[in-house]
Formats: structure tokens, sequence, C-alpha cells
């Protein structure tokens, strides 16, 4: 069906999905739909090594482990919409029939980004033109979880695109945070979120510009993005193939960081390069792991990336940070980024390579009028601009508006050239040197950098309109290739948290007090409200070096410590 008839043949198989998911929640069993009992409780709340350990030796069944991670599915599914394709009753079967039940993870549920490739399911990565096309096979992922042990059960929601801190699109509608329903979980892996902070144990998300991350840091649960090389990547779906400018990786994330860490560990133990070429055949290295969680630690904190300021919740989730590894004994310092490879030169060289296509190839799934996400829209308007009007927009906003940052990037927008694209890559690298060599001389030499996760708590849906570059935080290192993991601090106070302005126009006061009134971090401060956030997670970000997830674990593990120390350890959400 041509343009623009081809809406018709959205909404028809949006109606048809959405009727099929209905249909699915709907003809479980009844078990799946009463209240948690006892023993779910307990299934939910022991850590994983433990869980695997009961399957083992047979004092549990994994389909018994595969019930209740069901009803925690949908429990949390019908507070937040976080489930696209359902994978039970298949799930119960998979349990006792294709899953190494001697495996690392025997027993052990797994959900999924709806762009992971499952056998007999979609994977419309929230397109309808994607949809009604069930996979003819396990994507390698899936292949390597079953191997070892563990069971998928679900996949979840994301943006249209995979290039927003919102999950919402037109096939599945707004999957909703699970603290607070007006604001986002987070994006692009914003239903692994949802899930794992109301119950879910293990997911696996990718991330190019944060999309682990935030929705770890807007959800309140764990993530590691992983640098790549070490873990998987093919056997999946995506809004972008062949975009390799910053390279998306899939990593793990989860309720819990004992639990992160146990998986993340069991996956590379399982040599995943003999599954998926893409990846580098590092094993795992515990040695290093525990090294980094059993010693005085020089820490450098990068408060403000000097383009959006944090805001008065993230400050506070980062100086209780700071002063919990202070008093644990650590060396904390400020961090001052290299001159010529700050945060910002990084911002503006990692959009133009993630967008080096002008926008084109995301925008080319969607049906006429099919929703897109209101930050991609807002990309796409800019890169579909015609170079001179481009340029005159540029000069408007930089002498007119007086915005020499958000003209910056306005400028060097658009579709580019085989040429220019070299270019780029060439930049990239000199990048990557820059910091490699930075780091490594005095003063700095830190073992990890601790920083924000991003500017804000989560944001409300349709944040992104505005938003759009509020991913400063997290795309600088997707840009370097550092491994980076995500874990909460506390929550939004309503008191605590108040911009010192008062009224619709605080922020920007706020913003002006501090010499940031631009448009990239008005984006994001016109959005905070710490009353109407109260409740919602802060967290912080640990940065390590490029391929060390153990690390970077054990650094994580340090930092939760600290705070545990102090009084200051994150509680997850309850499982009622």
């Amino acid at each position: 069906m041509l343009p623009p008839f081809d809406y018709f043949q959205y909404t028809k198989i949006r109606n048809a999905k959405r009727r099929e998911r209905e249909v699915r929640f709907a003809s479980l069993s009844p078990d799946y739909h009463t209240a948690f009992s006892a023993s779910d409780k307990a299934i939910i709340n022991k850590p994983i090594e433990e869980l695997v350990g009961d399957v083992h030796n047979g004092t549990i069944s994994p389909v018994d482990v595969v019930r209740t991670y069901g009803k925690v599915a949908v429990k949390a599914h019908e507070k937040t919409n976080c489930v696209t394709e359902l994978l039970l009753p298949e799930a119960e079967q998979w349990a006792t029939t294709e899953v190494n039940l001697k495996g690392p993870l025997a027993g052990i549920p797994v959900s999924l980004k709806d762009s992971i490739l499952v056998k007999g399911f979609d994977t419309s990565v929230g397109y309808a033109s994607k949809a009604l096309n069930p996979s003819k096979e396990d994507g390698v992922i899936v292949k390597l979880l079953k191997d070892a042990g563990a069971v998928p059960y679900a996949k979840t929601a994301l943006p249209v695109t995979l290039l927003s801190f919102e999950s919402a699109n037109g096939l599945w509608g707004t999957c909703r945070n699970p603290h607070v329903p007006e604001y986002s979980p987070g994006g692009s892996t914003g239903g692994e979120g949802a899930l794992l902070a109301l119950g879910g144990r293990i997911g696996i998300g990718s991330d190019v510009a944060g999309s682990v991350r935030a929705p770890a840091a807007w959800s309140g649960i764990y993530s590691l993005r992983c640098s790549t090389g070490r873990w998987p990547k093919t056997g999946v779906d995506t809004s972008m193939p062949g975009q390799e400018g910053v390279p998306s990786v899939f990593s793990p994330m989860a309720r819990t960081l004992n639990d992160l860490a146990y998986f993340t560990k069991s996956i590379i133990n399982m040599q995943p390069w003999k599954y998926d070429f893409t990846v580098h055949p590092i094993p795992w290295r515990e040695d290093e792991k525990n090294q980094a969680c059993n010693k005085q630690l020089r820490i450098g904190v990068l408060k403000s990336d000097g383009v959006i300021p944090p805001t008065p919740a993230i400050v506070r989730a980062i100086d209780t940070t700071v002063d919990a590894l202070t008093a644990a004994g650590h060396t904390v310092v400020e961090v001052t980024p290299p001159a010529t490879a700050d945060p910002f030169t990084g911002f503006n060289l990692a959009s133009q390579l993630l967008n080096s296509d002008g926008c084109v190839t995301f925008n080319s799934h969607r049906y006429s009028f099919e929703p897109t996400d209101p930050g991609a829209a807002q990309l796409s308007r800019i890169a579909y601009l015609p170079g001179p009007l481009r340029y005159i927009y540029y000069l408007y906003v930089r002498y007119v508006k007086g915005d020499a940052k958000w003209a910056t990037v306005i400028r060097g927008f658009g579709p580019k050239s085989a040429a220019e694209l070299w270019q780029l890559t060439a930049q990239r690298e000199l990048f990557r040197k820059t910091w490699h060599s930075w780091w490594d001389s005095e003063p700095q030499q830190y073992d990890f950098i601790l920083c924000p996760g991003n500017a804000t708590p989560a944001l409300p849906h349709g944040a992104m309109h505005d938003a759009v570059s509020s991913c400063g935080y997290t795309f600088l290192w997707n840009l370097l290739d550092y491994a980076a993991g995500i874990l909460p601090v506390g929550h939004v106070d309503p008191k605590l948290d108040a911009l010192p302005y008062q009224g619709k126009r605080g922020y920007k006061a706020a913003l002006k007090s501090i010499g940031h009134n631009h448009a990239m971090a008005r984006g994001a401060w016109m959005h905070y409200d710490a009353e109407k956030m109260a409740g919602l997670p802060t967290a912080v970000q640990v940065v390590g070096r490029r391929w060390e997830e153990e690390k970077v674990v054990g650094y994580m593990t340090a930092v939760e410590s600290a705070l545990e120390q102090a009084g200051e350890k994150y509680s997850i959400l309850e499982v009622d």
C-alpha cells in the first residue's frame, strides 16, 4: 500500500498486535494472576547464584521459577505496560526441554529487549512494518542463554527509533515509570528498567548513547555498559543497521548488584566468542574484580559535563556518594577533562557519527503518520533541512539567540558523504587517543571516574521533545567505548532537591546563576520539578576503561559498600 494510505496498514497491524498481546495475557493459567505467595517472594528475593544451586540439586523446579517470574511480568505489565511479547507458556516448555539445567544460569528467567530475536515471536522494534514476521530461529544471545540454563520469558518495551530516553511507540503504547507513572522509565531499554524494578531479576538491553544506563538510573536498578566485543551483538534487529560510528552494544541489567555480577560472569564464562564472531576471546577475570573492590581507590569525580549541569537531586546523589567514599578511606578528586577532548566536543562528534545518514534509516521503517519519538522528530527536522537553510538556522541560533553550543550541534548535523564520515571517524580515534593518554598521565591515574548517569531524574512522557540532547553523561563513554555501570543511590526529595528559585521559570534563573542558560540545558531543566518527581530514583555512574568490565563491577561493589557503611544504601522496590 502506497503512502499516505499505508497509514491504514499501520493501524491494522497495531490493533492486531495489541489484541494478540491481550489474548496471551488473558489465556495464561489462573495461577499467573494470583497474589504472590510466600514461596514466590522467597524465589524473588534469593540471589540467583543460590537459586541456580537449588535448581541443580533439585530442591526447586525450574518451572516453578518461571511461573513466579511470569506473575512478576503480569503485575509489572499491568502497572507499566512494559511487555511487548509475552513468552509464556512457551518458557515453561523450554525450562524442561531446551535449556541446559546443569548450566551456570539453570532455571533463571531472563527478560529481553524487544530487539532480540526469539524463535516463533516477532522482533518489531516498535515498528508496525517489522511486525507479523516471527523469527525462524533464536538469535545468538538466546541460544547462549539457553545453553547456560536461562529461560527467556518476556520481551520488553522500547522507543520506535531506539534513540530516546523514553520507551513509547505507536505499536505498543507508552511504558511508564514503576515509581511515578507520569514519568518515563528511561530508554531505549525502558521496558527492562520497569520490569526489573518491579521484581524481575535479569535483563539484556542495548546501549548506543546510554540505553541500558538511563533506564537503570531512572527506574532504580543496576546495569553495565560493556565495551564492544565483550558481549554478543548478532541475532538482533535494530532501527539503524550498519551504523558503526558509535557502535551499539548489548549489555546486562539486573535488580541487584550481586545478580548483575553473577550474571555477567556466567555469560562471559560461557565463551560467547564461540557463538558470535564479534566477541573478543577475553575470559572473565575474577581476580581483577576482587582487587578492585578490596583496595583503597583513587577516584575522579566529574560533577558536571560543562554542558548540562546536574539538577539538585543529582547533585545530592553525587555528593552523598563522594562523602561515603571519602569516609570509607578512598581518595576522591575533581576531574578536569582534557581541554582538546572535552565532553561537549565529544557530544558533538558522537551526534554527527551516530546520525551520519541524516536520520534516514530509522525513519525508513515507519508507515505514513505512524508515531515517532519526539526527540527523534526534532533530530530529523534539523537533519532534513537543506544545507543553506540549516546554515541560516545556525546563524540565527548562534548570533540572534546567542547560543553557541546548540548552534555548533546544528551546524554539523545532517547527512554525511563517505569522505566526511571518514574524517569524523579519524576525529573519533584522535579523541579516544587523547583520553587514553590523559587518564594514564599524572595527576589523573584514576581507578575510575564517578559522574551522574544523567543530568536529571526521570523526565515526564514527551519530554524528549525538549531534552533530546540530554545524554552527554552517557554518550561520552560510548564514543570512548569505556565500560560503565549505573547504581541507584536514593530518591528525589521535594524539599531537599527543590530549585533555589520559585515559579515556572525558576529553572532559567537557576541556570543563569551558574552560567548555563542555553537551549541544551534548558531543554532538560525545564521539566525538573522536585515536588512532582518525589520518589523517583537518583543514581550515579561508575566509569572504567575499555574492556574493564570486571573492574567496573568491582568498583560498583566498593561504591555500594561505602554507601551501606554510611547508611545510604538504596532500597529496591518491595514486591507485593
